[in-house]
């Protein structure tokens, strides 16, 4: 078993957990130091402002009336097992791959436990130009992007595998 993670993506599970850690210690900061839709200036373009996030992302079914809970905890059990199975299956030699789906892994376990605990997500970074304020997020969702960017890279990035017949002309 140790030689499969060690041989594996999962060697990087650790990262999952730190962000796990840091994305729950930041909303459990808040809610004992704020008043829910209380806003606190942190420069002319930040904000501290706690609010419930009943939906997903960009307070997407926000209104739906409960049942957009479950649907969202069961989605991102989904994806955390399909991650896994990636994590499982992904050659030592990789490195980038693996840091970016346990990024999105920890950041999709740390909003699960919100929904399942709360029943919304906790979100809190507000940024904002003017009057126009970007939707609130978290660490949990800051981290999710992070990932999603780096298994853009990766993507774009990656060497072709020696069975690719592509010949240039």
């Amino acid at each position: 078993m140790l030689n499969s993670v060690k041989a594996s993506g999962l060697r990087f599970l650790w990262v999952s957990v730190v962000v796990f850690a840091l994305d729950q210690w930041s909303k459990y900061a808040v809610l004992g130091a704020m008043d829910l839709y209380q806003s606190v200036q942190i420069a002319p373009f930040f904000n501290l402002t706690y609010v419930h996030n009943y939906g997903a992302a960009f307070s997407f079914l926000h209104d739906a009336g409960g049942w957009q809970r479950w649907f969202f905890t069961g989605i991102a059990a989904l994806v955390s097992a399909l991650i896994l199975w990636w994590l499982k299956n992904t050659p030592r030699e990789q490195t980038l791959l693996p840091v970016a789906y346990t990024l999105v892994l920890g950041g999709a376990l740390g909003n699960v436990y919100d929904r399942l605990v709360h029943g919304y997500v906790i979100d809190f970074l507000d940024f904002y130009v003017g009057q126009w304020h970007w939707p609130a997020f978290n660490l949990a969702d800051s981290a999710i992007f992070m990932g999603a960017v780096l298994l853009i890279i990766d993507m774009l990035t990656a060497k072709k595998s020696a069975g690719d017949n592509t010949t240039s002309s």
